[in-house]
């Protein structure tokens, strides 16, 4: 049932607002041009890029008092779709999303249609449970997805032919791929693994998630770090795809109860990609995660990767160091190995021997020797860390510090005249110390070894296709330290189709650099608390995790929420850090 014009003129403009999606001066241009073209107000607001269709279905269901969604590939339920048939979704303007326990969830372009409702109840039997969905995605939604669960066979056929050829041995560049599939081309699964395989290299996606589903597969895509759906294949094909992916990573097709792990060179788009392969059995079938390596994504120049000019000067000092030991620092996926591969870019000369020790290899880089950590046969990293110090190197990169050998074995490699470079899974910058210092390092020997330490976050970049200004509210300008910006326009992405509506293409780094000076060595050696370390550093000048983040909103280079999404958790230590010295 539609509002009356002026109630959702007001309220949802009210509610974009409040809500920092909408500045009042564009809310007032939005009603002007409302006035003149007598279009409704979040349709103006949507087309001319002031705010995204999820902002839109936000509002309106909070003025509304109901549920909203954005509708994506798969979430059309088969089953129910038949029941009530496409003619009468597109008359009613609905789509029937899920059943459970005898509620069905139906996405409605009118959620408080009683009479609506109360004919998909008669026409499916189930309670009825509307969220609401704007019209246009609806009616997009049922002519581009209603028929891709119809027939198998149908899908199958329409599957354009993706050419993807699967190496039979990883090879060095230069050497001619094998193509294991010239026999098998038609094959409709080999086909749709193809198609699944060029979907992930297209969109740059960092992993692939295979997973088994009471009524099919789901495969999402990880982009930008944040997992989406783009492919929704037909029931009863899961078995299929796991065990073609399962053949081309080399694993047991057979082994259903354990975990296992596979990986593959392929050659997609033109250009060898290597793809790491896990299996794991879950209750309802495998599911596979693939891990997509290609290096057309791995920035190698420190410039390419979003330092800004101050940390970066920060770090080639500290690369520049003659010997000593460098840390990178931050939690799974934060870019640590890329950053470590790009300091061996800077570093690399025909004069060094530079020698790597990673669990697995990630990218082959020209010129440095790389050595994989195997644990199934006793390779651990301790062990070649300890054999690659006989083998002459002037830098050697350990992949992650995770135990006290490794931790001991490097403090002493950078005593001894080398450059070591490696990871570390702490919050921040001064956190590495205490972690090292917890694995049994001296502070005395980490006090002479330690030239500095990086701790570093990914944050998504603002989509070019869809920027727009927008006002942060008065709290997130208070938790960004900066209450002073009040009313100053930042930028953030509306959502276009482009970046899949979510406002953000491609990701920069958000750096913390700290060098270790006199001073702070000083500390180290007398073994002094982080937040020492921290309260030193602000003293000689240097910015937090947090602070950077702001600072490239600032720039315009990310969304102000973004900054502190990612930067929470540096964020939260400090305070409960803070917390703790107070009631002490």
């Amino acid at each position: 049932m539609n509002l009356p014009s002026p109630f959702r003129k007001v309220r949802v403009g009210e509610v974009l607002v409040n809500s920092g999606d909408l500045s009042e001066e564009q809310l007032e241009k939005a009603l002007a041009d409302q006035k003149q073209s007598g279009r409704r107000l979040g349709e103006l607001l949507v087309e001319q890029g002031m705010i995204s269709g999820s902002s839109l279905v936000r509002a309106l269901a909070s003025c509304l008092g109901v549920r909203g969604c954005i509708l994506r590939p798969g979430l059309l339920d088969p089953e129910v779709f038949a029941e009530l048939g496409e003619q009468e979704c597109e008359r009613l303007k609905v789509v029937p999303m899920f059943l459970v326990r005898g509620v069905l969830t139906v996405a409605m372009a009118e959620p408080q249609s009683v009479p609506a409702i109360d004919r998909l109840r008669a026409l499916t039997g189930h309670e009825i449970r509307p969220v609401l969905a704007l019209e246009s995605n609806i009616i997009e939604y049922l002519h581009r997805h209603a028929h891709s669960s119809d027939d198998v066979n149908e899908f199958l056929a329409n599957l354009q032919h993706s050419e993807v050829e699967v190496v039979e041995r990883e090879t060095i560049d230069g050497d001619d791929p094998t193509d294991l599939d010239n026999n098998s081309i038609d094959s409709p699964i080999i086909n749709l693994v193809n198609v699944a395989l060029t979907t992930a290299v297209r969109h740059k996606a960092s992993d692939i998630h295979i997973e088994p589903e009471r009524q099919g597969t789901r495969i999402r895509y990880r982009i930008d770090g944040m997992l989406r759906d783009l492919m929704k294949p037909p029931m009863g094909m899961h078995a299929a795809i796991v065990s073609r992916i399962k053949v081309i990573g080399k694993m047991d097709i057979a082994e259903k109860r354990l975990p296992q792990e596979g990986r593959v060179r392929i050659v997609a788009e033109g250009r060898a990609i290597d793809l790491r392969v896990s299996s794991m059995p879950l209750l309802l079938g495998e599911k596979l995660v693939v891990r997509i390596l290609d290096k057309l994504n791995l920035h190698v120049r420190l410039e390419d990767l979003g330092f800004r000019s101050e940390p970066l000067a920060n770090f080639r000092r500290v690369l520049g160091e003659a010997h000593g030991l460098v840390l990178v620092t931050g939690p799974t996926g934060s870019g640590k190995t890329t950053t470590l591969y790009s300091a061996l870019e800077l570093l690399r000369s025909p004069q060094l021997n530079i020698m790597t020790v990673e669990d697995p290899v990630e990218y082959q880089l020209d010129g440095v020797n790389q050595i994989g950590v195997n644990e199934g046969i006793g390779l651990s990293f301790g062990r070649v860390l300890r054999s690659a110090l006989r083998q002459d190197p002037d830098v050697i990169m350990i992949g992650e510090i995770r135990d006290e050998t490794t931790a001991r074995v490097s403090v002493q490699a950078a005593l001894t005249g080398h450059s070591v470079l490696a990871t570390l899974h702490t919050n921040d910058s001064p956190s590495a110390i205490a972690r090292l210092i917890d694995m049994g390092v001296e502070p005395y020997l980490l006090s002479s070894a330690l030239n500095g330490v990086v701790a570093q976050r990914l944050a998504r970049t603002i989509c070019q296709s869809c920027r727009t200004k927008y006002f942060p509210t008065e709290q997130m300008l208070q938790d960004a330290s900066i209450p002073s910006m009040a009313g100053r326009a930042f930028q953030k992405g509306a959502g276009c189709q482009t970046c899949h509506d979510s406002g953000f293409q491609g990701r920069a780094g958000i750096y913390e650099v700290m060098e270790v000076t006199p001073p702070m060595r000083r500390l180290i050696h007398v073994g002094a608390g982080t937040h020492e370390y921290r309260e030193m550093l602000r003293k000689l000048g240097y910015k937090t995790l947090r602070e950077e983040g702001v600072l490239l909103a600032i720039d315009g280079k990310t969304s102000l929420e973004e900054a502190l999404r990612v930067t929470k958790l540096e964020e939260d230590h400090t305070e409960v850090e803070a917390s703790a010295r107070s009631a002490a």
